[in-house]
């Protein structure tokens, strides 16, 4: 693993996409704490660190658009595949070399809050709380991202899989309001979160046994409990599907003050699911 992890940090710093996604991270924060914090005098870093938000969606996906897809362009994942270095060490050590290049611009935010204290009030529990909020955030992002690229060998389509993805997250919180509440579109939406559930084993695993043997009981349990109490079905697909809005941990730092023990670790164990799913992918592909 530590062979992979020095050799992927050393190409993001030799190709200078490291420098650019550096440098770019702390001018646009910069900006933000130009504007908010000196000029307005807000005392809340996390204020300014909100807008950086937005910005993730396009850094994100330049930092991890060759993980994967470069190796199989150039058939470099060829020696990797057959190389003596596990799956798990490949997957990580790639995945920690982009973690390491995410938190050098989040150490030099923390220099921020003690700017903002050397001028007077600072809250700098807060700060550095929405900080490490918004590092677990990028990692997430990063987890995405290099399993998006792990599915092609085109740079491009990863970075624009990636951002596509990445932005729908985004918007997911105003999209759920377009979502209909009742007993009957709960019923629905389960069915076809079952059914992506379903053909998503079948990728895994190409059963069809399984696959078929999932749907039907599934498909069974939800009309049982929809005919004795189809209540349960309301609201349903939107409580479900509001827990993917990944910023609210970051957000009720920022805005509430309050920090979400259970939003970090909903941050890990999305970062262990894509790892998983990357490193099935990889291992798919290696007994193809």
């Amino acid at each position: 693993m530590g062979a992979i992890y020095r050799r992927e940090l050393n190409s993001y710093f030799q190709s200078m996409t490291g420098y650019v996604f550096v440098a770019f991270m702390v001018v646009i924060a910069g900006i933000y704490f130009m504007a908010y914090n000196l000029n307005a005098g807000y005392p809340y870093f996390s204020y300014s660190l909100s807008g950086l938000l937005f910005v993730l969606i396009i850094a994100v996906p330049v930092l991890t658009m060759k993980s994967f897809a470069e190796e199989r362009k150039n058939r470099t994942d060829q020696l990797l595949l057959t190389s003596p270095v596990g799956l798990f060490s490949i997957v990580m050590g790639k995945y920690f070399a982009m973690m390491t290049v995410m938190a050098i611009p989040n150490l030099i935010y923390c220099l921020f809050p003690l700017i903002i204290k050397s001028q007077g009030t600072a809250y700098l529990r807060t700060d550095y709380l929405a900080i490490f909020a918004f590092f677990l955030l990028g990692c997430v992002y990063i987890g995405i991202g290099m399993f998006l690229s792990s599915l092609t060998e085109s740079q491009v389509i990863a970075a624009v899989s990636s951002i596509g993805v990445l932005l729908v997250l985004y918007l997911w919180d105003g999209i759920l309001s377009y979502i209909p509440e009742n007993a009957l579109s709960g019923l629905i939406g389960a069915i076809c979160l079952l059914t992506l559930a379903v053909l998503f084993v079948y990728k895994i695993t190409e059963s069809v046994l399984l696959s078929v043997g999932i749907e039907i009981v599934g498909l069974a349990s939800f009309a049982a409990v929809y005919l004795v109490k189809p209540a349960l079905f309301e609201h349903l697909l939107t409580n479900i599907l509001g827990k993917f809005v990944l910023y609210t941990t970051f957000t009720d730092i920022e805005s509430s003050h309050i920090f979400d023990l259970g939003g970090i670790l909903f941050y890990l164990s999305l970062i262990a699911v894509f790892l998983f799913l990357t490193i099935q992918v990889i291992q798919k592909r290696r007994w193809s």
